[in-house]
């Protein structure tokens, strides 16, 4: 019986345009796994033994600054890899990963990983492009990071567009995360990303509902980014 996994890893962004016989030899010990929400996958400063792929679900890529507060690097989802610098660099670990839904990952022996990149010069084009993008959208938000309130949390949910931003009917869906999790990527007190997705909702840029947030123009919230009036708060921080 065919493995359910491998049509799926096939149409994942790194692996498409890998010859078929590369892609089944580089997953020939691939190991899934379903995990609960909340969970975590990796921690930092363990060793790189895999590889990893979000088969379905979302992960949140976590560190902390030198006052101990957690600060969330990243938030991915389906089709989205990740352990793969500690794979490359064969040094420890430098974030963690936990699960924010119920989450089903694979898994690959990094030397499996490795020997792809070797072997496929595609593979590493592919991965190339992932970090390249990854590194572009770190840098907007360092460039934001003193902008206004509005500024910083309409650049999250577009940020989150980006990576892992589906087309619904009426506009892009991205998870209805807790706000938390947004306060962490925007570096914004909680009750202020509170307060400025109700404004952003009562103004049509978005609209939630219990799962996700839809953003019926991408272009309508990014002119906004920049042109808003400072949104004064005393816990915006």
């Amino acid at each position: 019986m065919e493995d359910p996994i491998n049509p799926w890893m096939f149409s994942a962004p790194f692996f498409q345009g890998l010859p078929e016989a590369v892609v089944e030899l580089a997953l020939t010990h691939l190991v899934t796994r379903t995990h609960p929400a909340n969970q975590v996958i990796l921690l930092e400063n363990d060793w790189g033994g895999s590889v990893y792929f979000i088969v379905e679900g979302w992960v949140k890529i976590r560190t902390y600054n030198l006052e101990g507060k957690e600060v969330t690097l990243n938030i991915i989802g389906k089709g989205e890899l990740f352990g793969e610098m500690a794979a490359l660099d064969e040094v420890l670990r430098s974030t963690d990963v936990i699960t924010l839904t119920p989450t089903v990952i694979g898994s690959v022996p990094s030397q499996d990983f490795v020997k792809l990149l070797y072997t496929e010069p595609l593979a590493g084009v592919r991965l190339s492009q992932l970090m390249a993008r990854r590194l572009r959208q770190v840098n907007r938000r360092l460039r934001l990071r003193e902008s206004d309130s509005q500024s910083r949390v309409a650049d999250t949910l577009l940020f989150l567009a980006d990576g892992q931003g589906k087309q619904g009917q009426t506009g892009t869906e991205i998870p209805n995360l807790p706000h938390r999790e947004l306060s962490s990527l925007s570096g914004l007190a909680r009750e202020t990303v509170t307060r400025v997705l109700t404004k952003l909702e009562k103004k049509g840029l978005i609209k939630r509902d219990q799962d996700s947030i839809c953003i019926p123009d991408l272009s309508a919230l990014e002119k906004m980014i920049g042109s808003t009036t400072p949104f004064m708060d005393s816990n915006n921080k």
